[in-house]
């Protein structure tokens, strides 16, 4: 039993580590698109801020530990996440392969509801549909965590970059009526302010990026740990594991699984992600420095807010739908709607695809006599 809850473990690092090189694109797309840094600066910026936003909360993480799955309907085992995170691990990386920024957290939310179905012989109540406890921001269930946030979002991530695409516009116009700061409206000087600028905010999009991304993982290995210790599995533990103690992830997050997420997302970061960037950086609409600070600022305002509250939102839909809320402010006759459709496809598919892998292998390992 130890020997699954470890192998369980370090399958939950391997998506960790490719959500780190698949969702790298999105956090660092447009400062390479903009070419304000080279893709080897941005990952390293990336990686170094993926790292601090990892530490600050552990919302998102009980969200996915205790917020999504009731375990008193649905016995949460180690082949349960295995097959979860199976499901999410092969749609991210088929999607990396085609170049589709999909959700990975939409991926891994999947892949543990398809898992959980499957465990439970088709009982939906094993999902835990909506719960209210309270504050707004206390409510469990993939209502309030999941699919709410699904379509806000992206609608909350292209009216900001509207917003503050349309805002810079203006402020650029009133200093060229001005007369007194004409030159620094002309494009040049533009470009020369916001490729500085685009630093801070890529960085902010790091940040961003780890503050709800890198809590995923965590959830997944505090349930791993907790139904392990149910289970009796951690009761006599070699002292080289001694430090696995957990709570379930109904109060703490334990401080090794947050170093250890921390740590393993930033080296996926930097093993890079060049396909997405493409798409996202150059395929959907021409990008500009003032461009890339627009978009990424208001990504990371999403994130960090939806964090707050505990809700695991896609890193792809905020930036995605950032970019396209840019380009709508420039031209809205700019954006490349064959690309975006293609995107869309991608968020639609990737909960029951996701979900769908994890409901068969689970099923398999069930036929097989292994769960």
């Amino acid at each position: 039993m130890l020997t699954l809850v470890l192998v369980v473990v370090l399958t939950a690092l391997v998506f960790e580590f490719i959500n780190g090189f698949h969702d790298t694109a999105n956090s660092i797309a447009t400062v390479v698109a903009t070419k304000v840094l080279s893709p080897g600066q941005a990952v390293i910026l990336a990686a170094s801020m993926n790292l601090i936003g990892a530490f600050m909360g552990t919302a998102v993480a009980k969200t996915i530990a205790s917020g999504l799955i009731d375990t008193n309907v649905v016995n949460v085992t180690s082949q349960v996440l295995l097959c979860a995170l199976g499901g999410g691990i092969v749609w991210n990386l088929f999607t990396w392969w085609r170049g589709l920024p999909s959700s990975s957290s939409h991926a891994l939310i999947g892949g543990l509801c398809g898992a959980a179905l499957a465990a439970a012989h088709n009982n939906w109540h094993a999902l835990i549909w909506s719960q209210s406890v309270g504050k707004w921001s206390d409510n469990k269930g993939l209502l309030w965590k999941v699919f709410l946030p699904m379509v806000s979002s992206p609608i909350a991530g292209f009216l900001l970059g509207v917003v503050i695409m349309t805002l810079l516009y203006a402020i650029i116009a009133g200093m060229a009526r001005s007369g007194v700061l004409t030159r620094l409206s002309r494009p040049r000087w533009v470009n020369a302010f916001f490729g500085k600028a685009q630093l801070a905010s890529a960085a902010y999009m790091g940040y961003a990026h780890g503050t709800n991304d890198a809590q995923k993982t965590m959830g997944i290995i505090a349930l791993a740990i907790f139904a392990a210790q149910g289970s009796g599995a951690l009761d006599n533990l070699p002292t080289w594991l001694a430090f696995m103690h957990p709570d379930g992830g109904e109060k703490n997050i334990d401080s090794w699984i947050i170093l250890t997420c921390a740590l393993v997302m930033a080296a996926g970061t930097a093993a890079g992600g060049w396909r997405i960037i493409k798409t996202l950086g150059h395929k959907m609409v021409k990008l500009h420095p003032i461009d890339g600070f627009a978009a990424e600022t208001a990504s990371a305002t999403i994130l960090v807010t939806a964090a707050h509250f505990g809700m695991p939102v896609s890193t792809t839909h905020s930036i995605s739908t950032a970019i396209m809320g840019v380009g709508f402010a420039k031209n809205p006759r700019a954006l490349k709607l064959t690309v975006i459709e293609r995107i869309v496809w991608a968020w639609i598919l990737t909960i029951p695809a996701a979900g769908g892998i994890a409901y068969a292998l689970l099923s398999l390992l069930e036929a097989l006599g292994l769960a």
